[in-house]
């Protein structure tokens, strides 16, 4: 029920304008039924310029840190925000992992009225993991993955929303931020398991030395694996604990909009991402927009952490109905 030329959703309440039932209307002396317009506030996102995005992300191959593929998509990302007029901010450094290795992480930060107190938070990680531990086979599971939804799609969908701030400005202030080494936790594969935590190492990094000095926003919406086809994102169960006030407004303008078939009512499971220590921070009381599933032993998609997490997965309609409820949400804050 989009409209391209005005993006308006026409939504009928009661009764029906078209034949029998409106002629017994006319006829009883009734009033017709009247129809209530939802009129969004927010520009139109495109999908195609999102898929693009997405697209030229894993076409640098496996984001996987300390590899030139990951530096030049760096580069790429901090440009695109650049040119989308964000005020750049990066964090880098170099961190040890559970086995010994320096990693170097990169944090990159977009800010739009970097002036204004009110602010919302969007983030999504830009790595991609660097082990196919899901594949069945050993010899595949050491290969890293694309992570074209398990990274690039959060990712892409974020930089369409920058492309649209920088045309329009809402009145609140923004903050984009493309969190590192999120996806390199210890592989199951290793007999050795060392104590610590190793998953969604940039965004605690940053949600204890945040960029701005006691940074704190009115909220937060994580984006992670949000452009697959038929995507089911149920309320994660930490962002109902944390931030359920903000579950029910991204839920229900989804609904709004058209999208409630990608934004069920129903709660998923508690996901360890990178949400939870920008909650437990008390940087914004944040939730994660995540593809969860009910049919399948992990909780995920089927090519989840596997070499099938390709542009195959990622679907125009999708990214859509990410970026456009994301984009409604901002543009109806105050």
């Amino acid at each position: 029920m989009k409209r391209a030329e005005t993006f308006s959703l026409m939504v009928v309440l009661t009764g029906s304008l078209l034949g029998m039932g409106s002629c017994n209307s006319c006829q009883s002396g009734k009033k017709a039924a009247v129809a209530e317009v939802y009129q969004p506030q927010s520009p139109l996102f495109d999908a195609d310029s999102a898929y693009r995005f997405v697209e030229e992300q894993v076409a640098f191959g496996p984001r996987v840190p300390g590899t030139p593929a990951h530096e030049a998509c760096g580069d790429y990302l901090a440009a695109k925000l650049t040119a989308f007029g964000a005020q750049v901010t990066e964090q880098q450094s170099d961190v040890t992992h559970y086995d010994g290795r320096k990693l170097p992480m990169r944090n990159i930060i977009g800010s739009y009225s970097p002036e204004k107190e009110t602010r919302v938070l969007l983030f999504a990680h830009w790595d991609s993991r660097p082990f196919a531990d899901e594949e069945s086979e050993e010899a595949r599971q050491r290969q890293p993955i694309a992570g074209a939804d398990d990274g690039a799609s959060g990712v892409g969908v974020l930089l369409e929303i920058a492309r649209q701030l920088q045309q329009q400005l809402p009145e609140i202030g923004v903050d984009l931020i493309f969190f590192d080494l999120e996806d390199w936790g210890q592989p199951s594969f290793e007999r050795q398991q060392t104590k610590g935590d190793w998953w969604c190492v940039g965004s605690r990094y940053w949600a204890k030395q945040p960029h701005v000095e006691n940074y704190r926003a009115k909220y937060g919406i994580l984006l992670d694996m949000v452009g697959a086809a038929n995507a089911t994102f149920m309320k994660e169960g930490y962002s109902l604990q944390y931030a359920s006030g903000i579950v029910e407004r991204v839920w229900s303008i989804a609904r709004k909009l058209g999208y409630g078939n990608y934004f069920p009512v129903q709660q998923g499971g508690y996901i360890t991402d990178d949400h939870l220590s920008v909650n437990e921070m008390k940087r914004a009381p944040s939730i994660d927009i995540i593809n969860l599933k009910r049919d399948t032993r992990t909780g995920f998609a089927p090519y989840w952490h596997t070499l099938n997490d390709d542009m195959r997965n990622i679907d125009r309609n999708t990214l859509k109905a990410t970026g456009q409820t994301v984009l409604e949400v901002l543009y109806t804050e105050k």
